[in-house]
């Protein structure tokens, strides 16, 4: 039997609207926790349709810890399966992107088509049943060109996200978008206390000056609109019909936000970056479509090009942070946009959260570290964060639970 019980006792022991008790970031038994309880079960964007042009074209990778690969088949459609051969296990395709014909085990030359499906098996004999040793499947949704996947089972329930999240997307034209430019990052900390930083934005009037210029620093909630520049932007907005209040559930929010006053981009000086623009109404300027998952994503699309943050863990206190950049698929570097212009504002603020995280690790490490209060002004989102976390790591030890306790149940009938 799974012993959750301490792990159980640090989620309890958290006092309400606070951060989390200590070994829940520092203890590897709650890392390995972590990729089951969290990863496993959630919703993961892993990018966007044009990152796969054709049939053959795969992006491998891992998510909690689990290699998997999403490939799109001849018919077009995307399909996602754990990355382990059939036969011995071995791992199919290498992390990263490529293109292939069909796909073939480097270990025995097991064979697979796009659809998954076992067409070779040398040596087997006459009794080998190919059909059932086809690749193990995991589910992929799609929205408005953009790319998800879960490992679980039974996944949340993707309609709601996609009825109310997929109509702020549509107007960002993603399937006709490309990758400007990817840049990874390792932080020294936990994967949660990554999560907490892009959370909030209660550090950046003294951490971030750069992104002070353009981003509305002091918004509350889900850019809840709470003044007049904001009820002005609302109501122009509306009049051309770019939906935008904040949504939400309980994995996903999503909102439709001002930037600063005079501020049409998130660029260093608040100027567009792209000429060519990725969401043409109202010339571009149209804030900021803030778009975020738990447990480890955000995105942020303005008319001329969309940001995408993803946190990765690696081990109890490493975290893999991805940036992608995508402007439309016909803007020219040199000539549309210019490429250090378009990047220089997240590469810096990511780096400043780096410090700012691996800061936060080190203390937290303390003796001396105890829960502390949450802002109910400027970390509600931070606060649901974690509140979050904490609810879906009880499911899972509640379900763990139920299930180790069947078997003596059905003793006891007997």
């Amino acid at each position: 039997m799974t012993d959750y019980g301490p792990i159980k006792a640090a989620l309890l022991a958290r006092p309400a609207r606070h951060s989390l008790p200590q070994r829940l970031y520092n203890d590897d038994a709650v890392f390995d926790f972590d990729q089951k309880a969290i990863f496993h079960r959630s919703w993961i964007l892993i990018g966007f349709e044009v990152e796969f042009a054709g049939p053959g074209s795969y992006q491998s990778l891992k998510i909690g810890g689990a290699p998997i690969l999403v490939i799109r088949g001849k018919d077009g459609v995307l399909r996602g399966f754990h990355n382990t051969c059939r036969h011995r296990g071995a791992e199919l395709c290498a992390e990263g992107a490529g293109k292939a014909a069909r796909l073939v085990c480097p270990y025995h030359q097991w064979t697979y088509d796009l659809s998954g499906k076992l067409i070779f098996a040398g040596r087997m004999g006459e009794d080998f049943d190919a059909s059932a040793h086809g690749l193990a499947p995991i589910h992929v949704e799609t929205l408005e060109g953009t790319v998800y996947v879960c490992l679980s089972e039974t996944p949340p329930d993707f309609a709601p996200y996609r009825e109310a999240v997929g109509p702020m997307l549509a107007p960002h034209d993603f399937r006709n978008a490309r990758i400007a430019h990817e840049a990874t990052l390792v932080e020294k900390a936990n994967w949660k206390l990554v999560m907490e930083n892009a959370r909030e934005c209660y550090h950046c009037a003294g951490r971030h000056p750069e992104l002070a210029v353009t981003f509305p620093i002091y918004a509350k909630g889900n850019f809840e609109s709470v003044s007049d520049h904001e009820a002005e932007f609302d109501r122009r907005m509306t009049e051309l019909g770019l939906p935008g209040a904040p949504v939400e559930d309980d994995w996903w929010q999503a909102a439709r936000f001002p930037l600063n006053p005079g501020m049409v981009s998130m660029t260093m000086d608040g100027a567009r970056a792209v000429s060519k623009l990725m969401c043409r109404t109202g010339d571009g300027d149209i804030g900021s479509l803030r778009w975020a998952l738990e447990p480890h994503s955000f995105c942020h699309s303005t008319g001329d090009f969309t940001f995408m943050f993803t946190c990765i863990p690696v081990s109890t206190k490493e975290t893999l942070v991805l940036g992608k950049w995508l402007v439309h698929k016909d803007a020219v570097e040199g000539v549309d946009y210019d490429f250090g212009n378009l990047v220089k504002l997240w590469d810096a603020t990511n780096l400043e959260d780096r410090d700012l995280c691996e800061l936060n690790q080190r203390g937290v490490d303390s003796p001396g570290y105890r829960p502390g209060p949450y802002s109910r002004v400027a970390e509600s989102l931070v606060e649901r964060f974690t509140s979050y976390y904490v609810a879906k790591a009880l499911d899972y030890i509640a379900e763990v639970e139920a299930a180790d306790h069947a078997p003596l149940a059905a003793l006891a009938a007997d």
